[in-house]
């Protein structure tokens, strides 16, 4: 069984790199209205924070996708280079991302106090997310399924 912990509470709800803006020396998180693409109920309601954890994770590869296909149009050696280096940088967004949120979290009741359990949580809203953005992306964007499908088959192999 899976724990989310002892507290449901209110989340971002739409939370990517997109919402984050850097000042000064902090970050200011904005538009907390939620997934414009959920109804306003749903958005409304109290749930896991992990989510928004999930929805950050989700944003890198994003992130990483628009930044290969503008090394794409660089020599194969250049491209493949910069891919590599975007895939490291990747991972290691991920993990600084979620080491940030273990410190600054401590012991909310709102996630799980064991951190196999709060990656199990993450792993799932992050396969939650993904799926989302694959009917998003059909919809919305077809040429960019492979970002949320490369992702999903990772999280799945993992």
């Amino acid at each position: 069984t899976l724990k989310l912990g002892r507290l449901k509470t209110r989340y971002h709800g739409d939370l990517h790199l997109g919402q984050v803006l850097l000042v000064a020396d902090d970050f200011l998180i904005t538009d907390f209205e939620g997934e414009p693409a959920r109804p306003i109920e749903e958005r409304r309601q109290k749930g896991s924070p992990l989510r928004d954890v999930a929805g950050m994770l989700r944003s890198f590869d994003y992130a990483q996708a628009v930044a290969c296909e503008r090394a794409q149009n660089l020599s194969a050696e250049i491209s493949s280079r910069i891919e590599a280096a975007l895939q490291a940088w990747r991972e290691a967004s991920c993990e600084a991302f979620l080491a940030g949120y273990r410190d600054g979290v401590g012991s909310a009741a709102s996630v799980p106090a064991d951190e196999a359990e709060q990656r199990r949580a993450i792993d799932l809203f992050q396969i939650e997310k993904a799926l989302y953005e694959l009917r998003y992306e059909v919809a919305n964007r077809p040429l960019w399924l492979n970002v949320p499908a490369q992702g999903l088959l990772r999280l799945l192999r993992q």
